[in-house]
């Protein structure tokens, strides 16, 4: 215990040697510190109004200046100025015993001080909770922003813009949520711990059921079931769920997530792009006013129609490529001469790697890459008029990719092939392709209607839409490695 814990200690013993409760169970509010300042903003210097307020948070300053003391409090909503004074609040001289972190409770009146400032005067106090640890003073730079994802508690009080991103998030989210709604799809939920992965082609994280005797795995997709109820009679769906991969960590990427996946049968890929552009378009506008987005020092343009590129001629064009991209022997060989880097990446995930050198850093704007090489895409509809491609699309923003798109494979007997391909792959070393899931191909054989698919990675949404360099920002909790027994802290 360091000594200033050990002094907050002693002032707490005080408090309640004076009476106070040391934990009390509620303190009633009436009012938010931003409801008093918006409900007074504009009063001249020295206006007093009678009616008693009642306010609870944490106190951020204290300046004890003889027969007075001012205080900031901070709730949710934002931070008010306190006014003490020896003359009219009660047990004005134990105020020495609070600290600065301390949640209190406060009654008063309401009045502006000689330079206007909307404050409270106290009339009566009541610590409510006391703080052991004194806040940061300083909370910025490379290290302490490691600080501030470990403890990101801390990074809400200090910084109240931090509290915004995650309002707009999740106001965010709730327009999505009306927005399918509105439009007739049903918000289901299905499993997060399944018997085998499918949907993706990533790692999993792996967990044991000991009822079970059974090795279960955390969902990488929430596509297969979300299939199965198209099977089973329902035609508009979706879900807002996590999604776990045990990949690396980057500015954004997190193995843990938020996706939105929505299916929506007898559509295509060529309406769930028009529903996407009308989501976005009308998201731009609800959360920022204005198809105008800022963005990492640009502006994004959410203005539909979105601009549609094709995948194999954009990446051949800007790749340079002298060939048709989809002959996969003479693009191994053309990678191996550019780019000895990739040596090790198999031929059919060559053109992903190639696309995303060339191509997704210029995609910027809101961009629809229209119809994806058959071997990256499973469980797609192939083409119906162009061979070797498939009714398949990633909606790209900001050089990220944000949503792709499928007309979905309803061939069963077209998807167990495509399937069998994929363990193929495993078994010679693809740790990232699934193992077949024979419960979905069955549900398959009973007939699945056709349907287009979405899914729509919602943290990095909410990366542009709050301007934030990072997934990191916008989880409230990112996934960090633990640190090691007796390590150094920060802050």
């Amino acid at each position: 215990m360091n000594e200033q814990t050990r002094q907050r200690l002693l002032n707490l013993e005080a408090l309640v040697e004076a009476g106070f409760e040391p934990y009390p169970y509620r303190f009633p509010k009436t009012h938010a510190a931003l409801e008093i300042l918006e409900d007074k903003k504009g009063a001249p210097p020295g206006t007093e109004w009678p009616e008693e307020v009642a306010l609870a948070g944490r106190i951020l300053a204290l300046r004890r200046m003889g027969k007075v003391t001012f205080a900031h409090l901070q709730d949710e909503s934002g931070r008010i100025q306190l006014y003490f004074a020896k003359d009219t609040t009660p047990q004005y001289e134990l105020l020495k015993k609070l600290d600065v972190g301390d949640l209190l409770g406060v009654k008063g009146t309401v009045f502006t001080t000689k330079t206007g400032e909307v404050t409270v005067k106290v009339l009566s106090w009541t610590p409510l909770v006391k703080s052991l640890h004194p806040l940061p003073d300083k909370w910025h730079g490379l290290k302490d922003k490691e600080a501030r994802y470990r403890r990101r508690y801390l990074d809400l009080i200090m910084n109240p813009e931090v509290k915004e991103v995650f309002r707009k998030r999740s106001e965010m989210v709730r327009y999505i949520r009306r927005f399918f709604e509105e439009k007739g799809f049903l918000e289901v939920e299905t499993p997060i711990l399944q018997p085998t992965t499918g949907g993706a082609e990533a790692r999993p994280f792996k967990t044991y059921h000991n009822a079970l005797d059974h090795e279960f795995f955390l969902r990488i997709s929430l596509e297969l079931y979300l299939k199965r109820l198209l099977v089973g009679g329902f035609e508009k769906v979706f879900e807002i769920g996590r999604n776990f991969r045990n990949e690396g960590i980057d500015h954004n990427h997190n193995p843990e997530f938020t996706m939105l996946e929505a299916y929506w049968a007898y559509a295509d890929y060529l309406d769930m792009l028009a529903l996407v552009e009308e989501l976005l378009s009308g998201l731009a506008l609800a959360l920022m006013g204005s198809h105008q987005v800022p963005y990492g020092g640009r502006t994004l343009n959410f203005q539909p129609p979105f601009r549609r590129i094709s995948f194999v001629e954009s990446l051949k064009e800007a790749a340079g490529l002298p060939f048709d991209p989809l002959d996969l022997d003479r693009l191994r060989l053309w990678a191996d001469a550019h780019h000895p880097e990739l040596a090790q990446v198999p031929a059919y995930k060559l053109l992903d790697k190639l696309f995303g050198i060339y191509v997704e850093p210029s995609l910027q704007d809101p961009t629809f890459v229209m119809d994806f090489p058959l071997v990256l895409s499973p469980l797609a509809k192939r083409h119906r008029e162009k061979p070797g491609l498939t009714e398949r699309w990633d909606l790209y923003i900001g050089g990220m990719e944000i949503a792709p798109c499928y007309s979905e494979l309803n061939d069963a007997l077209d998807q167990r092939e495509r399937f069998l391909e994929q363990a193929r792959r495993r078994k010679e070393g693809d740790e990232e392709a699934p193992e077949p899931d024979e419960d979905f191909l069955l549900a398959l054989e009973y007939g699945m209607p056709p349907a287009a698919g979405l899914g729509l990675g919602i943290d990095r949404l909410a990366m542009i839409f709050t301007d934030q360099p990072s997934l990191r920002d916008v989880l409230l909790f990112p996934l960090m490695k633990p640190r090691k027994e007796g390590e150094a802290e920060e802050a």
